[in-house]
């Protein structure tokens, strides 16, 4: 199933998501394709790296950030298209978002990012998201993420 990265994205160099990334984290998110349920939630399945370890076996906590922003991002993208009714997503940037961890995080196997709308107007949406690692909640994450405009310097960024 091709992530909403590579399918509106691909050239983008951003760490957390951009296809265009080699040294990223590349996360693909993946939207629902139920007609019936186009409103979430939006999933990705990432498998952590050594390097991406805080400590050995555990993983650092601000990759764990940059999963969420960018899934949590990718998944107001793409309500804000549906909503309109385009083609293609806004451009969204992050405007706040918070992640509480609420245990450590193993990199043993995939880590698992579920995110839903739980807000939005015609410009913006509050996400809400997790992160799980072997069946249990490791993070979650709030946050509101914004369509830029033109002027705005990620204003076409994809």
């Amino acid at each position: 199933m091709q992530g909403l990265q590579d399918k509106y994205a691909p050239h983008s160099s951003c760490f957390g998501c951009g296809p265009a990334n080699p040294k990223g984290l590349r996360i693909q998110s993946i939207a629902p394709t139920d007609p019936a349920n186009s409103i979430g939630p939006v999933v990705a399945d990432w498998k952590p790296l050594p390097e991406h370890e805080a400590f050995p076996g555990m993983l650092n906590g601000g990759i764990i950030g940059s999963l969420l922003d960018c899934h949590s991002n990718w998944t107001a993208a793409w309500h804000l298209m549906k909503k309109a009714g385009e083609t293609q997503p806004p451009c969204t940037v992050t405007a706040e978002y918070s992640i509480k961890l609420l245990r450590p995080t193993p990199t043993s196997g995939a880590v698992h990012l579920e995110a839903k709308v739980v807000e939005s107007t015609a410009d913006r949406a509050t996400i809400e998201a997790t992160l799980s690692a072997g069946g249990k909640v490791c993070a979650t994450c709030r946050g509101v993420f914004v369509a830029v405009k033109p002027g705005h310097p990620a204003y076409h960024r994809w």
